[in-house]
């Protein structure tokens, strides 16, 4: 029922009263108006009270489960396949697998700023102040020295709570790619220029009318510079090269490849052509089924890499021997071994990067690019294989390729899975 307000109610009975005169003036007798006028007296009064707002009444509180009591709330944080942390007021109340991995299985209970020990997350974790929205910081060295972290925080809950939810994520990958991109133009710029400042330097001295006239000197330098602008269109063949197999990294090579008759052929180029050293090169092939499901162009291009990189490591005198034989789990294996200096330890992790020399002066003498390991690590890739690089200090260095024989190569297993590169 509406209720009336104070103005109806008065007008109410002012027209009650005027139709009462009005009808004792006509003649009526008191006891038939007084029947109807006490019917709209308490008609009016039920109005009035109907309105009247209840007493008030204090609300009961439900009482809701805590959100870490919530028999859902461990399941979700290991849901996350990142480091999850939820810190109340300082301290860290629950964290995930991942975040336990990370920073050591006891964090739970301790304290946010000794768990994370980073400067700029230090602060920010500690604060009891409200947060507005949520907040990222880059972490740099947590997990390990190289790693780098993003590390975002946001309020859970109510104010009074003081929780926030830490979400770390690895951008370790992301940043060495960069890294390895930037590296890579850096490395690229400095190899062209360094033969092109000295072709333009000799052009400008065989410019010279006096000196010009001296035909040892112009032979003398026209053979550096030819030997500078050869070195240069090597290292454009190797760019364009290993873009090409990057290019086709995912997809696997389709045409069967006689592998020991490759090595055959290999072998007998650098035995043709490179002299005495040439002659040293030594090959074992197993008999036996040497078919690989590969690229003949790109298999011939990673036997000459590593038939080089020996010949002009190996020391002068001693054999290189080029072995093919069944490698097991029907993997074919390939290596190629030579008794030289030897590769230290701290320098095979990164031997199959772009542009990585052992000794820089040594490989330019000789004509290197910088860029044959990191060829043959992509065409290993590409022909889902594996690279394997061991060296031991003053006797040599052994470098095997393990691939994939042809009906094992057309499996689903050998197709989808990527080469990988160990050292020893």
């Amino acid at each position: 029922m509406n209720r009336l307000s104070l103005s109806q109610i008065i007008a109410s009975f002012a027209v009650l009263l005027l139709s009462t005169g009005a009808a004792l003036m006509m003649g009526a007798s008191p006891f038939a108006i007084a029947l109807p006028v006490l019917a709209g007296v308490i008609v009016l009064a039920i109005t009035a009270d109907a309105g009247t707002p209840p007493p008030d009444v204090p609300d009961v509180a439900m009482d809701e489960p805590d959100l870490i009591d919530h028999p859902d709330f461990a399941s979700l944080l290991e849901g996350i396949s990142d480091p999850l942390m939820l810190v109340e007021r300082g301290r860290i109340a629950r964290a995930n697998r991942a975040a336990q991995r990370l920073l050591g299985a006891h964090i739970e209970g301790d304290d946010a700023r000794i768990a994370i020990r980073h400067p700029a997350a230090a602060e920010r974790l500690a604060s009891l102040a409200p947060l507005a929205e949520p907040f990222m910081i880059e972490l740099v060295g947590l997990g390990t020295r190289e790693q780098r972290w993003q590390m975002r925080v946001a309020p859970v809950g109510a104010v009074a709570d003081m929780r926030r939810l830490v979400h770390l994520v690895d951008h370790s990958g992301t940043h060495a790619a960069e890294r390895m991109r930037v590296d890579f133009v850096a490395n690229a710029s400095h190899e062209l220029r360094t033969p092109l400042a000295g072709i333009l330097g000799f052009i400008e001295t065989l410019a010279d009318p006096e000196l010009g006239k001296d035909d040892e000197t112009r032979q003398r330098f026209l053979k550096i510079m030819d030997g500078e602008a050869r070195r240069m269109q090597r290292l454009v063949d190797d760019l364009i090269s290993l873009s090409r197999i990057e290019a086709e990294k995912y997809r696997a090579p389709d045409a069967s490849v006689d592998l020991g008759e490759l090595v055959a052929e290999a072998v007998n180029v650098f035995r043709s052509s490179h002299g005495e050293r040439g002659r040293e090169v030594e090959m074992e092939v197993s008999p036996g089924r040497q078919a690989v499901q590969g690229d003949r162009a790109q298999l011939s291009q990673l036997l000459h890499n590593l038939i080089g990189n020996s010949v002009k490591y190996g020391r002068p005198g001693t054999p290189i021997r080029v072995t093919l034989s069944e490698g097991g789990s029907r993997m074919c294996r390939l290596s190629v071994a030579d008794e030289g200096e030897g590769i230290g330890p701290d320098h095979l992790p990164r031997l199959t990067e772009r542009f990585y020399r052992v000794d820089s002066g040594r490989s330019r003498a000789m004509g290197g690019t910088g860029l044959g390991l990191a060829i043959v690590k992509h065409i290993v890739e590409r022909h889902r294989g594996r690279l394997d690089v061991a060296s031991v200090l003053g006797k040599g260095t052994t470098v095997t390729v393990l691939l994939p024989l042809m009906h094992d190569a057309e499996s689903p297993a050998l197709s989808s899975s990527p080469g990988t590169m160990s050292s020893n």
